[in-house]
């Protein structure tokens, strides 16, 4: 052995460095999430399955040598919403152009305000921004506005008063797409207790998709920021307006 020696190529490193990278990013997507107690069961069947065999316990490692020959499959349906996030990350595009970035900074800024409005009323909402991954399912079920954003017509719309206060609004393309839309609720068994519904609508969201959601709480007035089933508590209008200008690279 001692006249061997290793030599490390230039593609020894970057192959390396591509895999160090891709698991960094996939611990970084799973953190924190049901994905992540998904994996750790996933690694208890495959311990199991590994003891088995080192035990000759032939009735249960054949249960389990079914149950992992059709593992691509069950990951993929389990973690469909995952992978389709992940994907999106990685084809996201670019940032706005020049006349792009100002329509873009007048709708922040139209949310910032109205979040701030609607709060210190104490009126509840949630304002949902599409990114890349399509929101129609939600839009459909909701009443169609197409409408230019603005505080008044925030306001109007979340009033306690207005048929279609107790749902969310969806921004489009610049525009409010809909309103009184319903989403789909967080599973995750971590999230506070002290979340109500429009919080936890919230987190369901962007567990599945890339949106952006501001939420507005009736109870407190406080602000809350969402994405990527994270919530972001108390924020005022400065935090806000930074933080969605930072993720829409405004």
């Amino acid at each position: 052995m001692s006249g061997v020696a290793f030599q490390l190529r230039w593609p020894d490193v970057l192959d390396i460095a591509i895999v160090a990278f891709i698991s960094y990013q996939v611990i970084n997507l799973i953190r924190g999430t049901r994905t992540a107690q998904m994996l750790i069961g996933f690694l208890v069947v495959l311990a199991t399955y590994l003891a088995s065999q080192y035990f000759e316990l032939h009735t249960v490692n054949w249960v389990l040598s079914n149950f992992l020959a059709s593992i691509i499959l069950v990951v993929v349906v389990i973690f469909q919403n995952d992978i389709r996030r992940a994907l999106t990350q990685v084809g996201a595009g670019g940032t706005f152009s020049g006349a792009e970035r100002i329509t873009q900074g007048q709708v922040l800024e139209e949310i910032v305000r109205s979040a701030v409005l609607l709060a210190s009323k104490r009126v509840g909402a949630l304002m949902v921004f599409e990114r890349d991954v399509n929101l129609n399912e939600y839009i459909e079920v909701g009443t169609r506005l197409d409408a230019r954003v603005s505080r008044e017509l925030l306001h109007a719309i979340f009033m306690t008063t207005s048929p279609i206060h107790d749902g969310a609004v969806i921004v489009q393309q610049g525009h409010i797409s809909s309103a009184g839309c319903y989403l789909p609720l967080t599973a995750t068994p971590n999230v506070s207790k002290t979340l109500g519904t429009r919080h936890r609508a919230a987190i369901g969201l962007t567990e599945e998709t890339d949106a952006v959601v501001v939420v507005m709480s009736e109870e407190d007035g406080k602000i809350s920021l969402v994405r990527e089933g994270k919530i972001i508590r108390d924020l005022d209008a400065g935090t806000l307006r930074s933080s969605l200008q930072q993720l829409f690279a405004v």
